[in-house]
Order: C-alpha cells, then structure tokens, then sequence
C-alpha cells in the first residue's frame, strides 16, 4: 500500500541546542534505515520550516503506524497520512497517448 505522509515537527523552544542535535541525528538515522529498506520511496523537505512529504510504501496501516509511531521526534511531530490509490494515467509510459475509455 501506498501512503502520502506529511510530517511537521515543532520541536520545544526551551530544548537545549545538544539535546536537539541529537535529536534531529537521531531521526536522520531513522529516516536512513526506513529508505533503505524501501518504506520511504519519495521523500521532499518543505523550505522554510521542520517539515516534509513523502511516499511511504507498506503491507498496511498498521506497519504504517508503528514505522511513524518509532520515529524518534514522533512525539513533536504533526502527521497527516493519505491512502493512494492507482490512478488511469499512471498506467501511461512517458510520451504514450492516452485512449478515452481504455
């Protein structure tokens, strides 16, 4: 299953600057070992604030839930998810016409 993921994370003002580094490392690594092993297909940073969007690819919600739930700034972090669902276009090879009805 497909899921668009949106994460903001708003981490507390008075956290202390090593504190948050770690933190924030912690959280690249997670991030790291969710890519490699293929939960994480897309991801792309939101300029201008501790956010994100990306494509997570899993056997279910719950998989989903526990992957986003083991995040280490999970705790700060606002998540919207959506379920996708194939799309007519998507069957397309780049430059192929599309057929009504097909």
């Amino acid at each position: 299953m497909y899921f668009l993921v949106t994460i903001q994370t708003q981490l507390p003002a008075d956290l202390g600057d090593e504190a948050r580094a770690e933190l924030l490392a912690a959280e690249a690594a997670a991030g790291s070992r969710l890519r490699r092993a293929g939960v994480i297909e897309h991801i792309w940073r939101l300029p201008g604030r501790l956010a994100n969007v990306g494509i997570w690819s899993v056997q279910s919600a719950e998989e989903l839930d526990a992957a986003l739930a083991d995040l280490p700034l999970h705790r700060w972090q606002v998540v919207r998810v959506e379920v996708l669902a194939e799309h007519p276009l998507s069957r397309l090879s780049v430059g192929e016409q599309s057929t009504p009805g097909r």
